[in-house]
């Protein structure tokens, strides 16, 4: 029981961290049709941001410039780059993307160094939060799902409840009869674009002491992100918190078992050698294919489900 509710914490954390990147990577997608690969790089860039404006001013305040100065950069990005390349098609603006991945990665690399930095957690919210039995479950990965949750009521509440949360959503499926009603949908975009920056950014600034930062931070959530996309629906942001919290909770409990084929066959009495080479698979455990579970989920929504979880449109 205690290791149940532990881990089931422990993953929705993690599954709420991947909707904070996730749910700007949807809009930009619902909005543009683009697969902005450059999204992780707004995530590593809030991580480091934050890192900076800690050293300088402390934690709390980074928690709102990073955000901020990031969700300025990216509409910048969509202003001056994306725009211009939006009328040779969806190929150049995703080649657009792809190299504003490295141009970040080099600039960050020169900046910040390779080696990782110390972006600690602060010491307010260090230590545990409650205890489950004998085990303790810290006070940031509460935090984080705190935030996280803040993110979505307010995302939710602005999509549904506001003025321009109401322009957004009608120019995602009909831009043309918006621009028509005299709304201006180039600096719709622009501003869903820089938020959607903002997002991962925030997500950086939570997720880049309770991890490590560095220059590959991106890359190692980058295709996560996608995948939790395309299974929850492309253009859905419900499909994307199913999505994120399944895969959570999926990698967070399969990393933490040692299952096997072969320990399952020997609880029914059938033995399977250990120097069987003949068939290696079965001694695999949960923890050594829980990288790739998450692809192996992929591949099986694309193949019975292409829309995915939730989506309304195959891409």
């Amino acid at each position: 029981m205690e290791f149940f509710v532990i881990q089931t914490l422990i993953g929705l954390s993690y599954g709420l961290l991947l909707f904070m990147l996730s749910s700007g990577l949807t809009l930009i997608f619902s909005m543009m049709g683009v697969l902005n690969f450059a999204h992780a790089s707004f995530y590593m860039l809030g991580a480091y941001v934050a890192y900076q404006t800690m050293k300088w001013v402390g934690f709390w305040p980074a928690l709102l410039v990073a955000p901020l100065i990031v969700g300025i950069l990216g509409a910048l990005v969509e202003r001056y780059g994306l725009r211009r390349v939006h009328r040779f098609g969806h190929v150049p603006e995703l080649l657009f993307t792809f190299g504003l991945t490295y141009i970040v990665y080099e600039i960050v690399q020169l900046i910040w160094g390779r080696a990782a930095v110390p972006y600690q957690v602060p010491e307010t919210l260090d230590g545990p939060l409650f205890t489950v039995f004998s085990t303790a479950f810290p006070t940031y990965r509460g935090f984080m799902m705190l935030v996280a949750l803040v993110m979505m009521a307010s995302l939710w509440l602005l999509l549904t409840r506001t003025r321009i949360g109401l322009v957004i959503q009608a120019a995602l499926t009909h831009p043309e009869t918006v621009e028509a009603l005299g709304h201006d949908v180039p600096k719709v975009f622009m501003l869903v674009f820089g938020g959607g920056a903002a997002l991962a950014a925030l997500a950086g600034v939570i997720g880049g002491n309770a991890f490590v930062t560095e220059p590959s931070m991106a890359g190692q959530v980058g295709s996560i992100i996608f995948v939790v996309t395309v299974v929850g629906g492309m253009g859905s942001l419900a499909g994307a918190f199913v999505a994120s919290v399944l895969i959570g909770l999926l990698q967070t409990f399969a990393v933490s078992l040692d299952w096997s084929v072969a320990s399952g066959l020997a609880n029914f009495g059938i033995l399977v050698p250990a120097s069987n080479y003949a068939y290696p698979i079965l001694s695999l455990t949960l923890s050594q294919v829980a990288p790739v579970l998450p692809y192996l989920l992929l591949v099986l929504v694309l193949i019975f489900r292409p829309r995915g979880l939730m989506g309304t449109r195959e891409g």
